[in-house]
């Protein structure tokens, strides 16, 4: 199939195929996804973590691996043990910026060709506790200049050390 019949597909439909939508993403300058240079947090030689275009709660995040995986199943265990440190300092740093109670860790890669990522899904005092705040409704990402500047200052002294 050629590259210009590939990016009318869906990200679920390029999974379908074996194709994983993040690599795709990356091999084809932000095809899919569009340029997420805005939601980008942190990246380095393994992980990068970035906002969620499309999230479940404000301050919602993830972490991906550059390499891919389809899940942590397949990644090495120093990488696995990276990515575990990383989210427990974003999800201090999402609590101390977005004022939220707890934050949520999943990872759900599904599909027979996903990339490995975990989520960081915040909840907030108001919102009932438990698994429905992994399904809620997803809205669109509202880029606050005041936040990214509060959580880039906070990597920049606490997780780039």
């Amino acid at each position: 199939m050629k590259i210009e019949e590939l990016l009318k597909l869906s990200p679920g439909e390029l999974v379908d195929m074996g194709i994983c939508p993040t690599c795709f993403n990356r091999e084809n300058d932000g095809a899919i996804y569009g340029d997420n240079s805005d939601k980008l947090l942190y990246q380095d030689s393994d992980i990068e973590c970035f906002f969620v275009g499309n999230p479940r709660a404000d301050g919602h995040m993830c972490i991906s691996t550059i390499e891919h995986y389809r899940d942590m199943s397949e990644a090495p265990d120093w990488l696995n043990e990276k990515i575990v440190r990383f989210s427990k300092k974003f999800m201090k740093i999402i609590c101390d910026v977005y004022k939220c109670e707890r934050v949520y860790l999943c990872t759900m890669c599904d599909g027979p060709n996903n990339h490995y990522h975990v989520q960081l899904i915040p909840r907030y005092a108001h919102e009932k506790r438990g698994s429905t705040n992994f399904v809620k409704a997803r809205g669109v990402y509202k880029y606050n200049e005041e936040k990214v500047n509060a959580i880039r200052q906070q990597i920049a002294e606490h997780v780039c050390k």
